[in-house]
């Protein structure tokens, strides 16, 4: 027999897991991933910095309203999941103005070598500084929204791929690894294999396209102070301190690749780090380890977050990109007001910050099939 749900989510990513706890005691509701554990993709290789003037307008908006909902946690968790750390972008004048935004300002050249004194000066000529920037601990988020989820009452289910999904009358059935299940609605949050569920379910998919991003924590010989915040140059490369010893680095690149369980390409951190030894002072050496993720884009590069037009019950929370822990508490809330307002559970007030998303989103795509 299957078991009913109001609300089954796929995916135990960022994404699925804060709707999950979104909607934690509002309906009922299981989370389905297919790994065994959960966060095991791109959610466990984060750079982990929440960059207010990073993306478009809506989604920096998001990320403004996702470090508003984190914060009025914090003091209900053992440690923060936020800390105040600075994020610097580098680069020739041209492409540090078009990148800047109302979050970030520009700062002299003096200026950037002084809060970042390991760059060489000649490896840039102009600097933005975004103050608003904060490090997240991923890891904490992510088991902050499991507890959040499982105390309201959602099941949580590893290891449980979805290998069927069909409509049944005005609701789904998914078969989930050994267990069947029905559903009202189907939330795709399988982030890379998004697509691949789509199809599955018999729904057109939307072409979203994974792109990978490798990184590395590394020993230097000469660490980065203090404060110092995470330095990106416009388009190639990014670092920033982790703990006193060690640095995260990573090239910043985005080439495309289908759904898999990603891993560094041979030889890439390894040019990585010449050009850093370049660039810097910090003396790179051994690589204490490495990974690839893989960034979900929609083509226009903006967050997909609706019901399907044609597909009645399929909610899309897909293609977030780069901005995955940036914006998920802020998505979560939107998604979650969609689905209980779709549901029958009312409309959020016009002056509510979901309102606001939802109007900047479909300001930005009219609809999910535009």
């Amino acid at each position: 027999m299957s078991a009913k749900y109001d609300v089954v989510i796929v995916g135990g990513g960022i994404a699925g897991l804060s709707l999950a706890s979104a909607l934690a005691g509002k309906c009922s509701v299981a989370l389905l991933e297919a790994e065994q554990s959960l966060g095991y993709h791109t959610s466990a290789r984060s750079a982990r910095q929440l960059i207010p003037s990073y993306g478009p307008p809506v989604v920096q908006e998001l990320t403004m309203r996702t470090l508003e909902l984190i914060g009025t946690h914090e003091g209900t968790r053992p440690e923060p999941v936020l800390s105040p750390r600075r994020f610097m972008l580098i680069g020739d004048e041209d492409a540090v103005r078009q990148q800047s935004s109302g979050f970030m300002h520009q700062i002299s050249h003096a200026e950037a070598l002084e809060i970042c004194p390991a760059l060489k000066p000649e490896s840039f000529t102009a600097a933005g500084l975004d103050s608003g920037s904060f490090a997240c601990n991923a890891s904490l988020l992510l088991e902050d929204h499991r507890e959040r989820a499982m105390t309201g009452g959602v099941d949580i289910l590893t290891g449980a791929k979805v290998h069927s999904a069909q409509r049944l009358g005005s609701g789904w059935e998914l078969g989930a690894g050994q267990e069947a299940l029905q559903t009202d609605v189907v939330v795709n949050a399988a982030g890379a294999w998004a697509d691949e569920l789509a199809v599955l379910s018999g729904v057109e998919k939307l072409g979203l396209q994974p792109y990978r991003r490798t990184a590395a924590i590394v020993d230097v010989e000469h660490p980065l102070p203090p404060g110092c915040p995470m330095v990106a140059s416009t388009g190639s490369f990014y670092f920033r301190p982790d703990g006193r010893q060690q640095v995260l680095i990573s090239p910043s690149e985005a080439v495309p690749s289908g759904p898999e369980d990603a891993r560094p390409y041979p030889g890439d951190i390894e040019a990585l780090i010449t050009r850093l030894n370049a660039v810097t002072t910090m003396g790179i050496g051994n690589v204490s380890r490495a990974w690839t993720g893989l960034r979900t884009e929609a083509a226009d590069g903006i967050p997909v977050v609706g019901f399907d037009a044609e597909a009645p019950g399929f909610f899309w929370l897909a293609g977030q990109g780069g901005y995955g822990f940036q914006t998920s508490s802020g998505i979560a809330e939107l998604a979650a007001d969609l689905i209980l307002a779709g549901q029958g559970g009312g409309t959020f007030p016009a002056d509510s910050p979901a309102s606001r998303t939802a109007a900047a989103l479909a300001a930005t795509r009219m609809s999910i099939r535009s």
